[in-house]
């Protein structure tokens, strides 16, 4: 069973981590053509576990240790475990009810979804995360109309794959030797889905959940009152493109499913780029960077005012492509780029924006409610490495000679004066909110993940360590922090969380720190020696699904559900003890909200 437990730990620990893959486009519509169909492992997937409490409250006292004086850890202590013995023992044995009459998901997937689509703050730096492309190795290649058009291409072929179940699964696999071969494959293929998991298991592989890629495609996030919607039309064709701030459609996928041949798609976007239309007085993308409730109101509007079908268009698009017309000019432009934008040229809503400037740096803006890192990760890397193995389009290509103006269409929005001061409005939220983001950056060219493995101190643990000391320097104190894990090692996991700083860290960034003089380089190195060792056992045990964050954070969902029944959570108190219920509440509001 500990054998079994420490192969899980891997497989979750690996689940964000890039993958290869091989037979890149077996014809023109495909990626590949896996042998075991893409979602074979799904239905035979762990459950994710619920820790046990006192589990979850030891973790999060170890969490609090270095946060706290002696005075304050030891009233946090004892409110801890009287929630421990009292109203928290009754909830957690509720939540465990709860998901036994749920196991085709996970106790963590409504609650997750809920919080994200509730959430009234705009999406941009909030919750909107970037990743961006390595430049194409062949310089030729890093052309805009090139570029957009290859990945365009790369997109929609992984789409396809995807959807006709060619897709090859998320594997993490510890023997490949065994796994991961023709053979393993043509038998595994014939395994029940309910069984299937457990045949890789046999040979040390760990197939992942594959549960939120059906909504990379045709998916918008859609603002309502009180609570967003997640949208998703598998049935439209179309893609939708932005431009100076202008919005324009047309179909890749033909009346037969199959994708329009890449020189037509080239010549479409070539058409767009040289559309001269100045970016509208009125930039309708700024809506999308709202407040969620503002923006539910000016949707009402606008689709009160003859808007639908065009934002049906916007909604349904197999995704967005974002053209900017300027190149980057170094990293730090190159993240305000992909974080942010200008807010005109992007639809924060869509489940993803490919961003592709004037010099051909790419990169992918993504809402977050529908799923995390992985999902999209796994996009980048089959994108990147099919559009510069197998480009579609070459510098030396030709777009096809058609008719672009017939089959490109120009969104146009019919907006009344609350429409254009909600967009005024919008722009200027926008534009002061992106002013208090800075962004800077310097390159350490003196050593790297490579030395700290020739160390073995794990290179994410140090980057965390100097997270901790640079704090420590600049504001002489620790503070909680938060690094993400993912647990899709089990079926319909999310996240995890990490809490990074402990009483190693503040340890050895204090010997760094405040007093590097007293310590021997030994000493020192010792102290970032068990600072790994921890943050490793930290990892582990959040992607096993065993935080405290994610249970705590079930636990005051469940609490607030049933607020009829703890009245006292709801009474507000300036005392710093407050009552016992209150104060209960309230180590479930700081420990269970995400960062």
């Amino acid at each position: 069973m500990a054998t079994r437990q420490l192969l899980l730990r891997r497989a979750a620990a690996a689940a964000a981590a890039p993958r290869g893959r091989r037979g890149y486009g077996s014809t023109a519509e495909y990626l590949h053509r896996s042998i075991v169909p893409t979602m074979h492992y799904q239905r035979s997937l762990p459950r994710l576990p619920i820790p046990k409490l006192e589990d979850t409250i030891r973790r999060y006292l170890n969490a609090q240790k270095p946060l706290l004086n002696d005075d304050q850890f030891r009233k946090t202590e004892e409110l801890a475990h009287r929630f421990e013995k009292g109203i928290g023992r009754q909830l957690h044995e509720q939540l465990v009810a709860q998901d036994n009459q749920n196991k085709h998901t996970s106790y963590i997937t409504g609650p997750w979804f809920e919080m994200y689509l509730k959430a009234r703050e705009p999406v941009v730096l909030n919750f909107n995360a970037f990743m961006s492309f390595h430049p194409d190795p062949k310089s030729e290649y890093n052309d805009q109309l090139i570029r957009a058009t290859n990945m365009t291409v790369s997109a929609i072929r992984f789409m396809k794959t995807f959807r006709a179940g060619y897709l090859e699964p998320e594997v993490f696999h510890l023997n490949p030797k065994k796994s991961d071969t023709e053979l393993f494959k043509k038998l595994i293929r014939f395994v029940p889905s309910s069984l299937s998991w457990f045949g890789a298991y046999m040979v040390n592989a760990y197939p992942l959940d594959m549960s939120q890629y059906f909504r990379l495609f045709n998916s918008t996030r859609l603002p309502k009152l009180n609570g967003d919607e997640l949208y998703t039309d598998e049935k439209a064709k179309h893609l939708l493109v932005l431009r100076n701030g202008n919005f324009y459609v047309f179909d890749v996928i033909d009346r037969d499913g199959n994708m329009l041949k890449p020189s037509e798609i080239q010549a479409h976007l070539k058409y767009i780029l040289s559309d001269n239309s100045p970016v509208p007085a009125f930039p309708l993308g700024y809506l999308s960077s709202e407040n969620r409730d503002t923006w539910a109101l000016l949707r009402k509007n606008l689709l009160d005012n003859g808007n639908e079908e065009a934002l049906q268009k916007v909604d349904s698009a197999i995704f967005c492509l974002s053209l900017d017309d300027f190149p980057v000019k170094n990293l730090v432009h190159l993240s305000h780029t992909m974080l942010h934008g200008d807010g005109a040229n992007r639809w924060y809503d869509k489940s993803f924006n490919l961003i592709i400037t004037k010099d051909g740096t790419a990169g992918i803006n993504f809402e977050h409610s529908w799923g995390d890192g992985v999902a999209v990760l796994r996009f980048l890397n089959e994108v990147f490495k099919d559009s510069i193995g197998e480009p579609a389009v070459s510098p030396l290509s030709q777009p096809a000679s058609v008719d672009s103006s017939r089959a490109v269409q120009k969104l146009d929005f019919t907006l009344n004066d609350a429409l254009k001061a909600g967009i005024t409005k919008a722009k200027q939220n926008f534009d002061t909110t992106v002013e208090t983001l800075t962004v800077d950056m310097i390159q350490f060219q003196k050593g790297g993940k490579d030395l700290l493995k020739q160390k073995k101190v794990s290179p994410d643990a140090v980057a965390q360590l100097a997270f901790q000391m640079a704090f420590l320097r600049q504001y002489n104190q620790t503070v909680a922090t938060y690094e993400s894990c993912s647990t899709a090692a089990f079926k319909h996991g999310r996240t995890e969380a990490i809490r990074p700083a402990s009483i190693h860290t503040k340890k050895c960034s204090e010997a760094f720190v405040k007093e590097p003089s007293k310590h021997s380089t030994e000493e020192l190195q010792k102290m970032i020696v068990e600072c790994s060792k921890y943050h490793g056992c930290l990892t582990k045990e959040a992607a096993m699904g065993q935080g405290f964050d994610r249970h705590l954070f079930g636990l005051r969902y469940l609490a607030l559900s049933k607020a009829e029944d703890l009245p006292a959570t709801k009474r507000a108190s300036s005392n710093r003890g407050g009552d016992l219920c209150q104060s209960k509440a309230k180590l479930l509001k700081r420990a269970g909200t995400p960062a």
